[in-house]
Parts: structure tokens; C-alpha cells; sequence
């Protein structure tokens, strides 16, 4: 059962990310947004698959639930138009084909000089109860200082989108 639920999670998460770039439903970006989280969703899936229970809740919870939230806003902010069809430039095509292909050699190239050899197991080193503690003392300056930064980003990407009123 396991390996059915990893094959069905692998195929949404790489069905819902083709599905972020070339949307063929709607060239609106609120689309591509929302199939951003189901490719998020389908992630925390795999990572259940995995036992790592703490990284599917946090891969829903702040990926999905916060930065999802955060694009929508910079991208209603924006108010994007439905952007036209544009031709595709020849060389732009050629210069993305060709680096498609390059990491794609590299990838296979990598894949066929490593050894497959089975890895032990993993070995935890703590769980959610130490991080939650090293947040909370030891990290907690520097986990201001990120949240504050994230609020000043989000008042400037407010101010600058903002249209002046004649």
C-alpha cells in the first residue's frame, strides 16, 4: 500500500508543479498559485510516506498556509493583467532546450556513477521538542529579527503597489 500511495503522491506533486508553469486552463496567476498548493500538498503526502510527520505538518502549515497566503496578496496587489500571448523568440526556445538537456545529462550522468548500494537507516537526532526549545532560547533573536524582516517586506510590497490617489 505504501508504494501505491508514494507513486500516486509523486505523480500529483509532479502533475500539480507542471501545472504551476504551463497552465493550460487560465492565464491568470491566482491559478498557478492555488496549483502551487496542491503541489505543496501533495509534498506533505510524501513526507508523511516518509515519517516525517513534524516536516509535513510544517510543509503545510507555512508553506501552504502562510507564503501561499503572502503570494496571493502580492499577486492581487499587483492587480496582473491577463498577460497577452506573446511569439516565442527562436533563440530563447534553442537556448531552453539546450539547458534542459544539459542538467538533464548531468542528472543521468550522476545517477549512473553512484553506487546503489542500500544506505542504513537514519539514525534522530531530537525531535520537535528540542527545536521548539533552541527557537524559543538559544535562536530567538535571530527568529525576530526574520519575522520582523518579514513584516517590513510586507508593508513595502503594500507601499509600492498602492496607486496614488489624483
Amino acid at each position: 500500500m505504501q508504494d501505491a500511495l508514494f507513486y500516486v503522491f509523486a505523480a500529483l506533486t509532479l502533475g500539480f508543479g507542471f501545472l504551476v508553469i504551463a497552465n493550460p486552463f487560465s492565464r491568470n496567476p491566482v491559478t498557478s498559485a492555488m496549483f502551487l498548493v496542491l503541489t505543496i500538498a501533495s509534498l506533505a503526502g510524501l513526507f508523511v510516506l516518509l515519517h516525517a510527520f513534524f516536516l509535513a505538518a510544517v510543509q503545510v502549515l507555512v508553506y501552504a498556509g502562510a507564503v501561499m497566503v503572502l503570494f496571493l496578496f502580492v499577486i492581487m496587489l499587483l492587480d496582473l493583467k491577463a498577460e497577452e500571448r506573446r511569439k516565442i523568440k527562436k533563440l530563447g526556445l534553442a537556448a531552453g532546450v539546450i539547458s534542459v538537456g544539459v542538467i538533464l545529462a548531468i542528472f543521468l550522468l550522476s545517477l549512473a556513477n553512484s553506487p546503489l548500494a542500500a544506505s542504513p537507516a537514519p539514525t534522530l537526532e531530537g525531535g520537535t521538542v528540542a527545536l521548539g526549545k533552541l527557537l524559543c532560547t538559544q535562536y530567538l533573536l535571530p527568529f525576530e529579527i526574520v519575522s520582523v524582516l518579514l513584516l517590513v517586506a510586507i508593508v513595502g510590497v503594500v507601499l509600492l503597489s498602492k496607486k496614488e490617489l489624483r
